[in-house]
């Protein structure tokens, strides 16, 4: 039962190669070429992904995350968002593994059941990385115009942050 996963996947595969193999479709020939595409992609956007994963870097190892946190603080007092939280809020547009590093460090500290610890799990499983998003994809497609795609993802991210802070005291506190 534990490789489930593992014959589903193998059964996925094979079917797909015996259809191609009844269609007569050179299916190797067809791998190399996905595979040479995939490159081709991957090498187009690497700088933009040097670039991102730098700026994290950047962001974490020189302490602004905690000085932006420092400057909001009397604000986001107001509105009943904890503080604590706004590292996760400022890496999680940007990048996966900074903000489950920001994550796993809230949840350290002040545990899973915790108020604090509910807000960040919902910012955690509810909001996307929009500036690694926006960089993969449409990088890979050429698109260089997305100015209103970051305004409109960046809103979107906002409003999750704060109702994820406003429906964890609605519904659990």
């Amino acid at each position: 039962m534990n490789n489930i996963g593992t014959y589903v996947l193998l059964s996925f595969i094979s079917a797909i190669v015996l259809f191609a193999i009844c269609r007569k479709t050179a299916v190797f020939d067809c791998f190399l070429s996905g595979a040479k595409d995939g490159i081709k992609n991957a090498v187009s956007i690497l700088p933009a992904l040097i670039a991102l994963l730098f700026a994290v870097k950047l962001l974490t190892a020189s302490g602004i995350t905690e000085s932006i946190t420092a400057v909001c603080s009397p604000l986001l007092q107001k509105i009943r968002f904890p503080a604590e939280i706004l590292p996760l809020c400022i890496l999680s547009p940007i990048s996966g593994s900074g903000s489950l590093s920001a994550f796993q460090d809230i949840l350290a500290v002040y545990g899973a059941d915790s108020y604090i610890g509910r807000v960040a799990s919902v910012i955690a499983g509810a909001t996307e990385t929009t500036f690694y998003a926006v960089t993969v994809y449409y990088g890979a497609i050429g698109v260089k115009k997305i100015r209103h795609t970051i305004a409109a993802a960046l809103c979107a991210d906002i409003a999750g942050f704060i109702l994820a802070s406003f429906f964890v005291r609605l519904f659990f506190y």
